[in-house]
């Protein structure tokens, strides 16, 4: 899964990057909300964390710029304000949910499942697709009943597919899914990822159609 955070204090964005990176996410980390506008045209993201308190742009113009354009991406405003009028008036510009600073950083691990969980149409704890299960809160993976033990990528890129059942996703999405612009990326490391997932599922598990990308069919 892949998240833009968008906070412009050096010393909590570079913890929260680092924490949300231990937890398996690919991260992309900006300062400035015209940066946030500009980053959601060129690249797809799974959610975005933004600081309402950003030079510039506040946070509350770059979400009212998003849903302006028709941008349906989950948002978690982050903010040092805490009246009951903030926190209405940023749901009502179109925020998912709502973190008042300072805050523990588990809280936000299980905020953000949360509203990833509800953008996909997912009730409970977990992704099921088939005999595959795949639980958010720790990223466990149980397939027939048996738990699996996988690398975080695999288990990120087994998570878009599942997300995504029974369709086609390209290999652009699922490599941006997976990596933040300052990871480096070998040519065929997505091909390989797919392989061991095959090994483990079966070889028909992850259906390939050429130029197009992959999609899981547990």
């Amino acid at each position: 899964m892949r998240l833009l955070l968008a906070e412009d204090d050096k010393q909590l964005g570079e913890s929260l990057q680092a924490a949300l990176a231990l937890e398996g996410y690919a991260v992309d980390w900006l300062t400035r909300g015209s940066e946030v506008l500009h980053a959601t045209e060129v690249a797809a993201y799974d959610a975005v964390i933004l600081d309402i308190g950003l030079p510039g742009l506040s946070g509350l113009e770059v979400l009212r710029a998003l849903r302006q354009r028709g941008e349906g991406l989950p948002v978690m405003l982050l903010t040092a304000r805490d009246t009951v009028a903030d926190r209405v008036q940023g749901l009502d510009v179109g925020a998912d949910d709502y973190l008042s600073k300072p805050f523990d950083v588990n809280e936000l691990f299980a905020r953000l499942r949360s509203i990833l969980r509800r953008s996909a149409g997912v009730a409970g704890p977990s992704l099921v697709a088939g005999e595959l299960e795949i639980f958010l809160h720790n990223h466990e993976v149980r397939f027939r009943g048996e738990a699996l033990v996988l690398p975080a990528k695999e288990v990120a890129l087994l998570e878009v597919l599942a997300r995504n059942r029974g369709r086609f996703v390209t290999k652009t999405r699922l490599a941006e899914s997976l990596y933040s612009w300052d990871d480096e990326v070998g040519s065929n490391t997505l091909e390989v990822y797919i392989s061991h997932l095959r090994k483990q599922f079966g070889s028909d598990s992850i259906e390939t159609l050429r130029g197009v990308g992959y999609r899981l069919v547990l």
